[in-house]
């Protein structure tokens, strides 16, 4: 009986931390897509607060991802921002941005 629930609550550990989203998953997406057009990336990451990152990346990402397609200066992005790849991998993004907010206390490393 021990062997069954300790089995279980391993499995349970196991998948539950694989379903979370990853800060170096996100730092990957930042740099690969963002970092093209916010080349202060540092600076930019820390520019707002977690409350503001959090908002931003509601509903998978969507409140972003609508500001870039409202902006010409976005142009080059919009392809992405319409993608399902975008929307699959924001909550990665969202870990990052809120992990190296302003008010977060942390310092990224988009080198």
């Amino acid at each position: 009986m021990n062997k069954f629930v300790l089995l279980f609550l391993s499995f349970m550990i196991l998948s539950l931390t694989s379903a979370n989203a990853a800060i170096y998953k996100g730092q990957r997406v930042f740099i690969k897509r963002c970092l093209p057009c916010h080349k202060d990336g540092q600076n930019f990451v820390s520019k707002y607060k977690m409350k503001h990152w959090k908002k931003l990346m509601k509903k998978k990402g969507k409140p972003l991802a609508q500001l870039h397609l409202k902006s010409e200066k976005a142009k080059k992005s919009w392809k992405y921002f319409k993608s399902k790849r975008y929307a699959k991998k924001s909550k990665h993004l969202k870990q990052f941005l809120v992990e190296y907010a302003k008010d977060s206390g942390n310092v990224p490393a988009c080198n």
